[in-house]
């Protein structure tokens, strides 16, 4: 079954309405189109186009695609050279057709049947050149055709000749009797019309024999019971009855000729019967044969009819179901910078030591300002000026201001660092939804992988040897330039390296087995790897994060189940300041802080449907059976 995505109608309103706004077309285009056809467009006609083509865009955005490709038409109608009519028109054709197909695969998974046929009816009118609606059809037309009841191939053939059957009077009869029980026995067989022939071993003294309304099955399996003797037909009137011994049901009893047809299993699968066959319904004449796909059985009708009924059962296929899996993933991320960060440091400093330094730095300078005549060699204050104008001189403490105390050689400044405000909001959601289907048979295991395969070096291998590489046919006479170039390469001393890649799934590896209980649930039988980098390595290795689920759960067919509900909550807080200052309450949020919060949650929902239950005994085309009977002598 496929799953259809339809583009949603908001990507193309933009080209939608900037078609219902194309500019009018050239004269030569006009000219042409006028040509070609026979009615010419009038203005009312494109006026009432375009008002058709927006109300067929409003639909569309509705994502009611019918009634948007009716409007869509008529606007094509009205004006046949506005080629943007009939492309919407197509679009939207091709809209109705997906969900179209969409509600016939939901209808399928309910096994509405007539809602399924409607709606790929539909969309067959509407595209019948879609291969989507084609392969739906072939599918629906394969669930009726399995769906019809026909009998087994051949199974009223009869090769040799079918086996005699008794046919007697169908009246209920009494009887009350006193006598042998060989006199007995004809006069019940005679009540119904059929004649009685009794083998010489039928031996029973005088007898009573009592039975009131019995048909003649009932009359027969009682004389029988009572007698301690056999019955076997000859034709439809007349029947042999015997001692009921196991030399006598070898001697008499008929034995029939069966041939299964077990097409479509393997050669292994073909032993097996045999081997049921033979141990189990003690079946010793049954004979497997590989090359034509048959099993000969030679067996009583008893014997046969229970091996049949239960090899019914065995080929009858098995139940198929739909896994719908169903991965969401919620991520959210809160960061918040907020606060005033006070200074952190603070530099004191000498304000004569700092102006000879200056000084001393920058000689060179100096020399030039008072060359120049722009300040006397005495003037300290002035030449200061100067290089720090120049932006000669890049000092941080003249960057972030100082404050100036005492006097003389013994003038000193305080320096403090800058004061920063911070007020910064980062704040992210995340949504994701993977839905994955996986149809399997019953008891049969399906794995579903989804992620990345990560390379890991798991060990290298160099040429260590300090000789050069002996290679046959290149050290030796008769090699070629390109080759001996090569081994000039490999020859030159460098290392080289080998290294051994192995590739480490990450992602999600699901492995289900569903089983069809008899009542219609699911037991599911589930294995679940969630494999992820760790973000750090150990000697140059990766480190994965590793976890796995492993259980059985039994679930209603159509419902869902939780396999997985994982939650991550990481918060974090910290606080920049004074100390003492800072710790004060209420200080506390006025100072910087730096306050994180991420959520993150995992949800896996698995929902099981039963898309084909086991058929019915007698429907399925993998048997056919002939059957003849041969007589024992």
């Amino acid at each position: 079954m496929r799953i259809l995505r339809r583009v949603t109608a908001s990507s193309l309103l933009w080209c939608v309405i900037a078609a219902a706004q194309q500019a009018p077309e050239t004269p030569s285009t006009a000219a042409a189109t006028k040509s070609e056809t026979e009615k010419p467009v009038t203005n009312k006609d494109r006026r009432r186009a375009a008002k058709l083509y927006l109300e067929a865009t409003k639909f569309f955005q509705k994502e009611q695609y019918d009634a948007a490709m009716r409007d869509y038409e008529e606007a094509a109608e009205l004006d046949p050279g506005n080629t943007n009519y009939s492309a919407a028109s197509a679009l939207a054709r091709s809209h109705e057709v997906t969900y179209l197909i969409q509600q016939a695969a939901k209808a399928r998974i309910r096994e509405d049947k007539p809602a399924e046929r409607e709606a790929l009816q539909k969309a067959a009118e509407l595209d019948p050149q879609n291969l989507q609606v084609s392969e739906h059809l072939r599918e629906m037309a394969k669930d009726v055709a399995t769906s019809q009841a026909k009998p087994l191939y051949g199974q009223g053939l009869d090769s040799l000749g079918p086996a005699p059957q008794l046919e007697p009077r169908p009246d209920k009869k009494s009887f009350h009797l006193r006598t042998t029980g060989r006199q007995a026995i004809v006069e019940v067989f005679r009540a119904y019309g059929i004649e009685a022939f009794l083998d010489s071993s039928v031996k029973v003294p005088l007898m009573r024999f009592n039975l009131d309304d019995a048909t003649f099955a009932e009359a027969m399996e009682s004389i029988n019971m009572v007698t301690g003797t056999f019955t076997v037909p000859l034709d439809t009137h007349r029947a042999l009855v015997a001692k009921n011994t196991s030399q006598n049901r070898q001697q008499y009893q008929r034995l029939e000729l069966e041939t299964v047809y077990l097409s479509g299993l393997t050669p292994a699968e073909m032993t097996d019967i045999g081997t049921l066959a033979k141990t189990v319904f003690q079946l010793q004449q049954a004979d497997v044969h590989q090359s034509s796909g048959t099993l000969t059985v030679r067996a009583t009708a008893d014997k046969l009819n229970a091996f049949n009924e239960t090899l019914r059962h065995l080929l009858d296929g098995r139940s198929q179901v739909l896994l719908d899996v169903r991965l969401i993933q919620l991520a959210h991320t809160n960061q918040r910078n907020t606060g005033i960060q006070p200074p952190q440091q603070t530099t004191i400093f000498n304000v004569y030591t700092e102006e000879q330094a200056i000084l001393n730095q920058n000689q060179a300078l100096v020399q030039q300002i008072i060359a120049a005549g722009l300040a006397s060699p005495g003037d300290t204050l002035a030449i200061l000026g100067i290089l720090l104008a120049s932006g000669v001189v890049t000092n941080p403490i003249f960057q972030n201001g100082f404050v100036l105390f005492g006097g003389g050689l013994t003038l000193s400044g305080i320096s403090p660092s800058p004061v920063t405000v911070h007020l910064n909001l980062n704040s992210s959601d995340s949504r994701q939804l993977d839905q994955l289907q996986m149809h399997l048979g019953d008891g049969e295991e399906g794995t579903l992988k989804s992620g990345t395969r990560y390379p890991i070096v798991t060990s290298q291998y160099s040429n260590l040897g300090s000789a050069g590489t002996n290679i046959p046919g290149l050290t030796t006479a008769g090699a070629s330039g390109s080759l001996s170039s090569l081994l000039a390469q490999l020859s030159a001393g460098a290392q080289q390296t080998i290294p051994q890649i192995q590739y480490q799934d990450l992602g999600i590896t699901f492995k289900a087995t569903p089983r069809v209980i008899r009542n219609g649930d699911v037991a599911l039988s589930m294995d679940l790897q969630i494999s992820a980098l760790a973000g750090s390595a150990l000697n140059g290795l990766p480190i994965l994060n590793h976890r796995s689920y492993s259980g059985v759960v039994t679930v209603k067919e159509g419902s869902g189940v939780v396999l997985v509900s994982q939650v991550d909550k990481e918060e974090s807080r910290a606080l920049s300041g004074l100390p003492g200052l800072t710790e004060i309450p209420g200080l506390s949020s006025i100072t910087h802080t730096d306050a994180q919060k991420n959520y993150a949650t995992l949800l896996i929902i698995v929902t099981p449907h039963v898309v084909r239950e086991t058929q019915p005994a007698g429907h399925t085309p993998m048997i056919r059976i002939a059957r003849g009977q041969t007589q024992s002598q």
